[in-house]
């Protein structure tokens, strides 16, 4: 099972599909967190959606306002670590970093259970 299925991009958590799953944290102030999501969104809808081997973004928030939690799958772990030669990806990190802490870190599914 793949998560790109008749070329359709979605989000799929299944240990069968062949992705890498970046979890990346962010702490972030309060009166910032909105921010965070805003600059997040667009550098997921100007730039990241864009390149080779995405497949999604998915952009959560804190009920408390502290954190940020960008769930984002890749074809490959290659793929993603394409986007730090890309300057046009790297424009984006420098404004998320002055208002976040970020902790990224690369996943592979290794079990679900639905219903």
């Amino acid at each position: 099972m793949t998560a790109i299925a008749n070329n359709e991009k979605v989000t799929t958590i299944s240990k069968e599909a062949e992705i890498v799953t970046l979890i990346n944290v962010f702490e972030v102030e309060p009166e910032n967190q909105q921010l965070l999501v805003d600059l997040l969104v667009k550098a997921t809808e100007d730039t990241m959606y864009k390149l080779p081997g995405f497949i999604s973004a998915n952009i959560h928030k804190s009920k408390d306002g502290k954190w940020v939690t960008n769930y984002a799958q890749w074809r490959s772990v290659e793929d993603f670590k394409a986007i730090f030669q890309n300057p046009e990806a790297l424009s984006h990190m420098p404004a998320i970093g002055k208002i976040a802490k970020s902790s990224p870190v690369l996943y592979e599914v290794c079990y679900t259970k639905n219903p």
